[in-house]
Order: C-alpha cells, then sequence, then structure tokens
C-alpha cells in the first residue's frame, strides 16, 4: 500500500485531535532534535508523542485506517539504523511514558511505563533495597520499552539472562490500535501461549511496547571485581569455568580484552592507565556479587590464588576499593577509542565460546587479505558467547567489512547480532543466523499480526 504522505491537512488536524498540541511535534522543533548517527536519517515531519496507552492505541488505529507508516522511538541507543524514519513515515516516540507505577517488594516486580529510562529503574529497585539486573552503558538514555524491544542484554548476561529473563509481563498496542494486555507479576504463569514472547526482541515491527512488569533481584551486598591477564584464550576459558564452579552462582560479569583493545583504551588521548602490564596473551574484567562482603571476598581471593597457582592466570589485580573497581571498567567502557583511527565499522556477535579462537584467526587472515592496513579491535562478555569487534578499514566499503566479519559465523551457526538487534543494518545477513523456514515464519508474524505493515517497516525482515 503507498504511504500516506505526511503532514497531509486531513491526517494532521485528527492527529492533533488526539494528542492535542503538546503531543505533536512538526516543523522546525522537529528538525531541531539531534539524532545520533547510529540512529541513522530522520526525515519524518511529524512526530507524535502520546501521553499515554490510549492515546497510542488511537494514533494507531488511525495510522492503521489510513495505512500510514509507523517508525517507534524510545531512548534512541540502538546501534543498527532500527529508528531511522523517512519522509514518508510518521515517527511514535514514547517519550511521555515515563511512569514507575508500582513496586511490589516482597514479589519483587516493578511495573513501569515503556519511556522510563533504564537507570530510573536501577534507581528505584535500589531505593527498596532490590535490583534491576539489566546493565549498559546508555543507562541513563536508554528507555525499558527499546530495551525489551531489542532483548537487551549487557553485562550482566551470564548471572541474569537478556532482558527476555527479566520481563514477566506486557501491554502492547497492535498495529490496528488493539491493546493486548498480557501484564503479569508472576513467575509461573503457563495459562496458554505466552505472547509477550513474540514482542521482546521485534524491534517494533509486531507491536509497540507501553507498559512492563519486570522482575526484580535482591541487592547485593558485597561487590567484588578483579582485572586479570592470562596467557591465552585457552587458558582464560579454564578460568572462566573454576569461576564458574567454585563462586557458587555469585558470577555476574567476566569481560575479555584482547591486547590491542586494552592498548588503545589506555594510551593517550585515552584517559585510562593501564591496570596491568601489556603483552599478554588477553586480558579479563571479572565481578561477581554476593552477600556477604568478608567471605564474598575471601573465596573470591582465594579462587584467584588458586587460579594463578594452576597457570590459568599469569597476573592479577583486585580491587580493594570502589575507585579500584570503576579504574578496572574503565578501559573496558571506552568504546569510542577507535574514532581516532576514523569511521569504524562495529560488530556485535555470538559464537560458542569453543569456537572463538578459530572464528578469530579466519577473521583476521580475511581482513588482512581483502583489507590490508585495516585495524581490528576485539572486547565482549565472552562468557555469554557475545564478541564486540570494531573494524577500521578507511574509505573501505561496508559490505567488505561486513562479510569478513559475517561470512565465517555461517559455518559454526553464530549469530550476526547478539544483543543489538537487526534494524536495517543488518537485515541483508540475517539468513546466515536463520533458516529460510524461520525467516518465513517471521513474515506470517508479521503479516498476522501487522497486515498493512504500517509498523516499522523495513526493518529485520523484508515482506515479499
Amino acid at each position: 500500500m503507498a504511504a500516506t504522505l505526511v503532514p497531509a491537512g486531513e491526517l494532521l488536524a485528527d492527529l492533533r485531535a488526539l494528542v492535542g498540541d503538546r503531543g505533536l511535534v512538526t516543523g522546525e522543533r522537529l528538525s531541531a532534535r539531534v539524532y545520533d548517527k547510529h540512529v541513522g536519517s530522520v526525515d519524518a515531519r511529524v512526530l507524535v508523542r502520546p501521553a499515554d496507552t490510549e492515546q497510542v492505541s488511537a494514533v494507531l488505529r488511525l495510522c492503521h485506517s489510513r495505512g500510514q507508516p509507523v517508525v517507534p522511538h524510545g531512548g534512541l541507543t540502538g546501534l543498527v539504523y532500527g529508528a531511522s524514519a523517512t519522509e514518508s513515515e510518521l515517527i511514535l516516540s514514547l517519550e511521555a511514558l515515563k511512569r514507575i507505577e508500582s513496586v511490589d517488594v516482597p514479589g519483587r516486580t516493578m511495573r513501569v511505563e515503556a519511556g522510563v529510562t533504564l537507570q530510573r529503574v536501577q534507581e528505584e529497585a535500589e531505593r527498596h533495597n532490590l535490583m534491576f539486573p539489566l546493565d549498559l552503558g546508555a543507562r541513563g538514555s536508554a528507555t525499558i520499552g527499546g530495551n525489551i524491544s531489542t532483548n537487551a542484554g549487557g553485562m550482566r548476561v551470564v548471572r541474569y539472562g537478556m532482558m527476555r529473563s527479566l520481563v514477566l509481563g506486557l501491554e502492547v498496542v497492535l498495529a490496528d490500535g488493539t491493546v493486548l494486555c498480557s501484564l503479569n507479576r508472576m513467575l509461573k504463569n503457563n495459562a496458554g501461549y505466552d505472547l509477550k514472547q513474540l514482542f521482546i526482541g521485534s524491534e517494533g515491527t509486531l507491536g509497540i511496547v507501553t507498559r512492563a512488569d519486570l522482575r526484580l533481584a535482591s541487592r547485593p551486598v558485597s561487590a567484588c571485581s578483579a582485572f586479570v591477564a592470562c596467557r591465552d584464550f585457552a587458558a582464560m576459558t579454564e578460568l572462566l569455568a573454576m569461576l564458574d564452579a567454585r563462586l557458587g552462582g555469585q558470577l555476574s560479569a567476566f569481560e575479555a580484552l584482547w591486547p590491542q583493545f586494552y592498548e588503545l583504551t589506555t594510551t593517550a588521548p585515552a584517559l585510562s592507565s593501564p591496570v596491568l602490564p601489556y603483552g599478554h596473551g588477553v586480558y579479563a574484567l571479572i565481578e561477581a556479587l554476593g552477600a556477604d562482603p568478608e567471605a564474598d571476598q575471601d573465596r573470591f581471593e582465594r579462587v584467584l590464588s588458586d587460579a594463578m597457582e594452576s597457570g590459568s592466570i599469569a597476573d592479577a589485580a583486585i580491587a580493594k576499593s570502589e575507585a579500584d573497581r570503576q579504574a578496572m571498567w574503565a578501559p573496558r567502557e571506552d568504546v569510542f577509542q577507535m574514532d581516532r583511527y576514523g569511521p569504524s565499522h562495529s560488530f556485535d556477535v555470538s559464537l560458542a565460546i569453543a569456537d572463538m579462537p578459530r572464528y578469530l584467526d579466519t577473521l583476521h587472515q580475511s581482513l588482512r587479505d581483502r583489507l590490508p592496513g585495516a585495524k581490528s579491535f576485539v572486547f565482549g562478555h565472552v562468557a555469554d558467547g557475545n564478541l564486540h569487534i570494531s573494524v577500521c578499514a578507511g574509505d573501505a566499503v561496508g559490505s567488505v567489512v561486513e562479510s569478513c566479519v559475517y561470512e565465517p559465523l555461517r559455518s559454526i551457526t553464530g549469530s550476526i547480532s547478539a544483543e543489538h538487534g537487526i534494524g536495517l543494518e543488518r537485515k541483508a545477513y540475517l539468513e546466515i543466523s536463520r533458516t529460510r523456514a524461520e525467516i518465513a515464519t517471521m513474515r506470517a508474524l508479521k503479516a498476522a499480526l501487522d497486515p498493512r505493515g504500517i509498523l516499522n517497516p523495513g526493518k529485520v525482515i523484508d515482506v515479499h
């Protein structure tokens, strides 16, 4: 169906009747909005910001009746152009839906609207001596609705799982304006299909999340951190197995930094200093969260000491203060240092831990053969199978770099997207990680829930 060009006078008047002047952003007010480069082009002429679920429903009902394409916007921290909007598309922003509705302390749940930021949810949980485990560098601007729509991961997946594991229930507005209420505060609920799973990770292509019931955890009272060096990847995997077996389920983060990345983020103009000397095969940042500061620290240090004796660790620094901990995390989080080499191509892949050395060898050989002079930097969560790769290759065509990174995943059944989603950027490579039957089923779901194709069109899959 042909898209309605906006702002068309009749459509704009109807939208204003639904959300009022405060709910519409057009003209200079819209063009003055600043977007991160990872959002892509935003050429839409109208942004609608409903005040509540009822207004979201009314807007979608109107757009569905007109065949008007709608691009949902959350905190705009995605990295795959999932929020790009063309001139003929209307932006539906969830920025006004920012209420924290309730916290159930005994049940350890929180009900929030989709526009609430991740940081606000974390802070509210802490006020009740609880924790919302999801954590991302963009916590101050990333919204819960966006975290759900992209099935966000972050640093603590090894212990608490992806966003999918932290969502108990959802309220979603379908393309035709139907409000699907699957809000639920129970851990056990096997009453038929678990419909919320359709919308977690669907990037706003099947429905728009408006409210959510989130699962909280007890707030840890101890945090043990260490930065270690290993002779090679095999030694690091031995260390990971030892930590997982002997920390009693307390391992919450295991971040790996390959030497090139570690040296990049600890040399000027970077502000971080080296935690350990250069020259080792790979480095790891370890965090364990627990409930008994003294006993937890003793056990943590004992396990590290045993790992040192066994040869799994070549060198180590253990945090004795919050300042030490922040100094250890700083090199890992300073991902913008690649910019000193010009534009970079960033990737977020997932694969079995055992396949990582072979995959990286293949990747680096491919880069040497096809893009001599390209610089690559690798870091990642590793314990959950996630590697982040940045390639600085000057004016090289992006598709060449993408082929070097993605094609080796095909034979090892790896994923082209561990946690950032597909959006527009990775759509062409989806068949590497999903079978024809899976993609056909995705299209069938899209056709069933959004028959006029108005929700975030062109993202994730092409509908034929």
